[in-house]
């Protein structure tokens, strides 16, 4: 049993060579500002331009704020942590409980968002002539609140099942404090949080894929059905865009769940984690502003006045 000294804990870190610490450093540090930059850009672009107060770009303005939120709940103070000795790595019980509950929203918020993101795409391709009456201005709204609401619920139970349980360890053996990390420090029954946890995690990943699939086979079938060469351009853009999106955090996430099962690829896991914070956040704006026209255009005059006061100058 290790010893528990007051509330804090050790986080074990990555297990890196000391060749390795600064380029892995950078490359963190550049994932962050690239994720931070293309973010934060989508969302003031969104906000500044009225032509994109619609539903799918206030979706996707939600999405730019949890992928903000989530790497910046876990990249600085990794990043602070691979420039300490291991011994250094220190973060208090309720940082750590805390840091474990934004890492959690995030990823279920991610999930939830996509899930209404999808349900919008639908309306507007299979239901056009209805689609401001449907997703009207309160309905966004009610939308948006409950792909929040859910998630801070579910988590809510998920870290407050882990809280109940008392400490007899102090070591997390991760980079970064996240829920299995909070009940492994304990030596009591994990039964309930277990249960839960799969309960939580089947939950969402059935109702995230299952609302997918069947709205994209929907979407298919009105393409086919339609006979329309600028119905079936117009889904194929707006449906691949967010495809793209949905699978890359399918895929991260798959990975993370799969690689815990193998404990000889514990490092690999590791950086697949912190991979799945930055990965998707980074390039999920670079794929919107690419494929909307709408987005590259607000671009554009967001960055006319500031290039024409450079060439006055």
């Amino acid at each position: 049993m290790e010893n528990v000294s007051g509330s804090l804990l050790q986080l074990q870190g990555l297990s890196l060579s000391d060749s390795s610490v600064l380029p892995v450093f950078y490359g963190s540090l550049l994932s962050y500002v690239l994720m931070m930059l293309v973010n934060l850009g989508n969302c003031v672009v969104i906000l500044r331009d009225r032509s994109l107060h619609q539903p799918m770009y206030l979706l996707l303005c939600n999405l730019c704020l949890n992928d903000i939120i989530g790497g910046t709940d876990i990249l600085p103070r990794l990043l602070s942590d691979l420039l300490r000795a291991p011994e250094e790595r220190l973060i208090s019980y309720s940082a750590c409980a805390t840091q474990a509950f934004v890492a959690q929203i995030f990823g279920t918020t991610s999930h939830t968002v996509l899930m209404i993101m999808a349900f919008d795409r639908y309306v507007a391709i299979c239901n056009p002539l209805h689609y401001s009456t449907i997703m009207s201005g309160r309905m966004i709204v009610k939308l948006i609140a409950s792909a929040w609401g859910v998630a801070f619920v579910m988590v809510g139970i998920l870290i407050g099942l882990s809280l109940r349980l008392s400490r007899c360890r102090s070591l997390v053996t991760n980079p970064y404090c996240d829920n299995a990390s909070l009940f492994k420090l304990s030596c009591e029954s994990t039964l309930i949080n277990n249960v839960y946890g799969l309960l939580y995690t089947a939950l969402l990943l059935s109702a995230s894929i299952g609302s997918i699939l069947l709205t994209y086979v929907k979407i298919t079938l009105v393409c086919l059905r339609g006979h329309s060469s600028s119905l079936n351009r117009r889904a194929l853009q707006t449906c691949s865009t967010h495809l793209l999106v949905y699978l890359l955090l399918l895929l991260s996430g798959i990975m993370v769940i799969t690689l815990h099962r193998f404990p000889e690829y514990t490092e690999q896991r590791k950086l697949v984690s912190i991979v799945l914070f930055t990965g998707p956040g980074a390039v999920n704006p670079i794929i919107y502003g690419v494929q909307c026209r709408d987005i590259r255009r607000a671009w554009a005059r967001l960055w006319a006045p500031l290039s024409m006061r450079k060439r006055n100058k």
